[in-house]
């Protein structure tokens, strides 16, 4: 218990902190800064040079504006704290971040077949312990983290959003989506209802926030349950029906 005290209260994010200090627990880390201004000034030269309309630069602005609230905010050092904001956090990259990113710079069409398994992999990959525990105490494994959910969900984002469909491709496309929604619904389910804690990294954290370690653990089972779960159901609605409508006025 004493390595686990000294060696793995200090992730990436920065140590835990308490309620009080959270509005002050900014990520000022200069080479993440650098690298998202960087990221961000490329993303707006390439709009300018390829004459994008105003959906595209809406697109990546939503998409800069999301990582800074992903990794600069206090939310980063409130995933070191709790499960559930490290949830909220990994919908925000699925679900917003890697949707704007894909209307504003869209995946090559190549990539777009293995998003979708990628993406699956990634979302159960990083919540098994081990693997969970490894991005906990190597910032190198935790930046592989983030990249192995970001960069699938962007190609399978842009392969969903930027097809033009007949009906079977829309029922494909929305059957992806739906997938995808499912297995969030399941994980989800998962962490709701163990009968215990799953991750150690907080169980020495949650205590100041008003929750225990298992309470933390099933609101985070809720957040990919419900804000996770729903919308991409129906995100695959909407595809099927738009799909089904263009095919009924062909």
């Amino acid at each position: 218990m004493q390595n686990y005290e000294t060696a793995r209260l200090d992730p990436y994010c920065g140590p835990a902190p308490a309620p009080g200090e959270l509005y002050a627990a900014w990520n000022l880390d200069p080479v993440l800064i650098g690298a998202l201004s960087l990221a961000s000034l490329a993303g707006y030269a390439q709009l300018h040079r390829s004459h994008a309309g105003p959906l595209r630069r809406t697109g990546l602005s939503a998409a800069a504006l999301l990582a800074f609230l992903a990794f600069v905010s206090p939310l980063c050092a409130l995933t070191t704290a709790l499960f559930a904001a490290r949830g909220l956090h990994h919908l925000i990259l699925i679900g917003l971040l890697a949707p704007a990113l894909a209307v504003a710079i869209p995946a090559p069409k190549r990539a777009g077949a293995a998003g979708f398994l990628a993406l699956s992999a990634a979302l159960w990959a990083w919540h098994v312990p081990s693997v969970y525990a490894a991005a906990w105490d190597s910032a190198a494994v935790y930046w592989l983290m983030q990249a192995a959910l970001l960069l699938p969900a962007w190609a399978f984002w842009s392969a969903v959003l930027s097809a033009r469909r007949d009906l079977e491709a829309g029922m494909a496309a929305s059957l992806q989506v739906a997938a995808i929604a499912g297995q969030m619904g399941l994980i989800g389910a998962i962490l709701t209802f163990a009968p215990r804690p799953i991750y150690a990294e907080h169980l020495a954290l949650t205590e100041v926030f008003g929750l225990s370690p298992l309470a933390d653990q099933q609101l985070a089972g809720l957040v990919m349950w419900v804000p996770g779960m729903l919308p991409m159901a129906l995100v695959a609605f909407w595809i099927l029906r738009a799909a089904w409508l263009r095919e009924a006025r062909a």
